[in-house]
């Protein structure tokens, strides 16, 4: 049969002829995504170099190449990637711009030369929040104090080892959990509120001064319902 006798060519020699130069490219354009992200601060980021001809995209994640793509007339030639390598003919056609793109990257590179000289160094003397912090932790020890104190009259009334004691003070929802005689946190505004007391970190002092006077306001509200309990536990006969 016509054709069955042709001997058919062998790509074997372009193929690895592409392989390499698509290897040493990996290994020379590694070193420009190492550089930026250097210069960009960060493992992961993409830059675009344009030249004449087209534009040269660098991307690359965790401080390696991710790929490096060519955009020109014949459209995105992916000269490296994660995927598959090129086509020999797409890959001639980028490495004439290979050059091109390089010395753009130096250029980019040069542009940065000098930028910070004139940054000034002498900085002012940052302010001390000490006296904030010290005064911020007194008031929160006061309120601890006065949260224990409340839990363990809860706790001697209600019989329970775990409870909790919600009010509403000037139009915020006050809760105070207890756990045996101490107060395992004081929440103002619910869900998502500000928590005065609690097993983690204090609250910021503005917090502390937003919340001072309404804190007078639960201790309050607690002692009208001590009293009223009181009251109705005095007409009680047996």
């Amino acid at each position: 049969m016509d054709g069955l006798d042709e001997e058919i060519a062998e790509t074997e020699d372009v193929a690895t002829e592409r392989d390499a130069v698509v290897s040493a490219v990996y290994e020379h354009a590694g070193t420009i995504a190492r550089e930026l992200a250097l210069l960009k601060g960060g493992d992961y980021g993409q830059e675009t170099f344009s030249t004449s001809k087209g534009d040269w995209t660098v991307k690359y994640e965790a401080g390696n190449l991710d790929y490096l793509r060519y955009s020109g007339k014949k459209g995105d030639i992916y000269v490296v990637s994660t995927k598959q390598p090129p086509a020999p003919d797409d890959l001639a056609l980028a490495m004439e711009d290979y050059g091109a793109f390089v010395r753009a990257f130096n250029d980019h590179v040069a542009s940065f030369e000098g930028i910070l000289d004139d940054v000034p160094t002498d900085f002012p003397e940052v302010a001390s929040t000490a006296s904030v912090v010290e005064e911020r932790d007194r008031l929160v020890r006061t309120i601890r104090e006065t949260a224990d104190a409340i839990s363990a009259q809860l706790h001697r009334f209600n019989g329970t080892d775990y409870g909790a004691w919600k009010t509403t003070v000037s139009g915020k929802r006050w809760e105070l959990k207890w756990e045996g005689d101490r107060a395992s946190y004081l929440r103002v505004g619910g869900e998502g509120g500000v928590y005065l007391v609690s097993q983690y970190e204090p609250p910021s002092a503005p917090d502390v001064k937003r919340h001072a006077e309404g804190f007078r306001g639960f201790i309050e509200a607690f002692n009208e319902h001590v009293d009223e309990l009181d009251a109705n536990l005095s007409h009680v006969e047996l």
